[in-house]
């Protein structure tokens, strides 16, 4: 059983998706002090909304500053302390072609590692491909959170199939969060904000809504993505108040431009009468959302992304046709008019499977069996 842990990943404070599914994993997974460490991956206009990212962050044995050159030697030397090494993988974090230099990182590692994939592209170019199965072939083991990339991974990749485990993306309890009573029927998409979101959907499904007593409320809640606001500004926020100006619905809609702690967060998540998922992307394998909103229970309009294809077969929300505001009104109808359907969703798709402690149980497993294997057999005594 290993008994530490080194993690490679973005981390809070850095406000982005990666980082919380960071925090989570390392805590449920070592929540013992000094048992693990995480090597902090941060840019230079990595800005998270202004909050300050230079102050010191629990875990945190080391950063990588992925602009300057040669940091991954350090970050190597890190990870070698501990008895087995994470590294979470997504495009845009490390630096060089295709994010390249990670690759290093997982050759100079003296002990097992286990690699996970938040993206799986279907259609790479040619050097993010190689890069991918470059990181396949380094890694002891690799991680998707979903049927669907590990498909992906076999079908277009060349990559053991004996090295992929699937293990899905962890969500919160939100159970000991009461639910707040309301008038209205409340609409819910969280996240942070850009442009592929889909919000301008939702709100014209919402226009299509406006004969029904009391008009549901839509509460769009997240900050724009960083790196959004760092090369665009908030111009796509803007477009969207606009949008809902021109469809008459802005007291239907409520804007919380916050990134959102996890009690607040819980308390958002438990007032919901539905989670709407109105993405543009048909790549999208791992929504840390979508696999809140079902652990939590509550009924999911979605468009038809690859991860919510597979997790909402099972019957915990309705998929909609992508860029379809009146399929997206239809299903939001059918959602509000079923009351008690949230009761009835909440032992759907594994919820209880879902939980942080049951996700990072697994990787716990997956880890034991790996330094067990990399653990040399004691020699055999033969008899004189």
């Amino acid at each position: 059983m290993p008994a530490t842990y080194g993690f490679l990943s973005t981390y809070p404070p850095t406000q982005c998706g990666l980082a919380t599914f960071n925090a989570a994993l390392a805590t449920h997974l070592s929540p013992s002090a000094g048992t693990s460490g995480v090597v902090r991956l941060l840019s230079d206009d990595d800005t998270s909304g202004g909050i300050a990212l230079d102050r010191a962050a629990p875990r945190v044995v080391h950063t990588w500053n992925t602009d300057r050159p040669g940091g991954w030697v350090a970050a190597t030397t890190a990870l070698n302390r501990y008895d087995i090494a994470i590294v979470q993988h997504e495009y845009g974090i490390y630096p060089g072609d295709a994010g390249d230099e990670v690759l290093p990182v997982l050759r100079g590692l003296r002990v097992p590692s286990i690699v996970v994939l938040h993206t799986v592209l279907s259609h790479p170019d040619d050097r993010q491909r190689s890069v991918l199965e470059e990181i396949a072939a380094s890694a002891d083991a690799v991680v998707t959170m979903t049927d669907t990339a590990r498909q992906r991974l076999t079908g277009h990749y060349a990559v053991d199939p004996r090295k992929i485990t699937v293990i899905p993306h962890g969500a919160a309890s939100h159970s000991g969060t009461p639910r707040e009573d309301h008038t209205r029927p409340h609409l819910l998409t969280w996240g942070l904000l850009g442009p592929g979101k889909g919000i301008e959907w939702a709100l014209r499904a919402l226009a299509f809504l406006d004969d029904l007593q009391p008009r549901p409320l839509y509460t769009v809640a997240g900050r724009t993505h960083p790196k959004v606001l760092d090369h665009q500004g908030d111009v796509y926020r803007e477009s969207l108040r606009a949008l809902a100006a021109e469809l008459d619905i802005e007291d239907c809609v409520r804007w919380v431009d916050a990134y959102l702690e996890p009690a607040e967060l819980s308390r958002l998540i438990r007032s919901a009468d539905a989670v709407v998922l109105p993405y543009d992307s048909t790549e999208q394998v791992t929504s840390g959302v979508l696999i809140e909103a079902v652990g939590a229970g509550v009924p999911v309009v979605a468009t038809e992304f690859p991860h919510a294809v597979e997790l909402l077969a099972d019957g915990p929300g309705l998929l909609v046709p992508h860029q379809d505001p009146e399929a997206m009104a239809m299903a939001v109808r059918h959602v509000i008019a079923e009351p008690g359907l949230p009761g009835r969703l909440a032992g759907l798709a594994g919820g209880p499977t879902l939980r942080w402690p049951a996700v990072a149980a697994r990787y716990q497993a997956l880890a034991a069996r790996l330094v067990t294997d990399r653990r040399p057999f004691a020699a055999e005594t033969i008899p004189a």
